[in-house]
């Protein structure tokens, strides 16, 4: 009987206590490595998600130029939509901040006697404006100080 038993203990397998320290360390790095990045990635997809919010309040305000003020864009030097006028008319849904989920209470699309877009401007738990160059290209950062007129392109 005592030789069955010395032939099974032989025959057992398993890691040693140094394998198993080394599997922790290289997990352990690993997840150094990854979990900033992660978070990178996250941030940035708030922001565009942010962006794409403004990019779909710009296009309601264009839309409502074209049918409730008959394209024109001439009020004063320029044309001052505001987020309350585009949900009263039906052309913007009540909507929230995807980055933080906060209603949007708020803000404007700011065109130029021209019909070009300046900004818009966002108010929800902060004031965020996006640049009209930004949105018309599709990608950008928001701006906590109201941009400058866009200029006019020379023909």
């Amino acid at each position: 009987m005592t030789a069955v038993w010395k032939k099974l203990k032989k025959d057992e397998k398993g890691f040693t206590l140094i394998e198993l320290l080394a599997v922790i360390v290289i997990l352990g790095i690993i997840a150094a490595i990854a979990i900033p990045l992660i978070g990178n990635v996250m941030s940035k997809s708030r922001e565009k998600s942010d962006f794409q919010t403004a990019r779909q309040i710009y296009d309601a305000a264009r839309l409502y130029v074209t049918n409730e003020k008959n394209g024109d864009f001439q009020e004063t030097g320029g044309l001052d939509i505001s987020i309350d006028d585009l949900k009263d008319t039906g052309y913007l849904d009540s909507i929230n901040l995807p980055s933080t989920k906060a209603a949007i209470t708020d803000g404007k699309v700011r065109f130029q006697a021209d019909g070009a877009l300046q900004y818009v401007q966002i108010i929800a738990e902060t004031t965020k404006y996006y640049a009209g160059p930004d949105i018309m290209k599709g990608e950008g950062a928001s701006v906590t100080t109201s941009p400058g007129p866009t200029p006019s392109p020379s023909t």
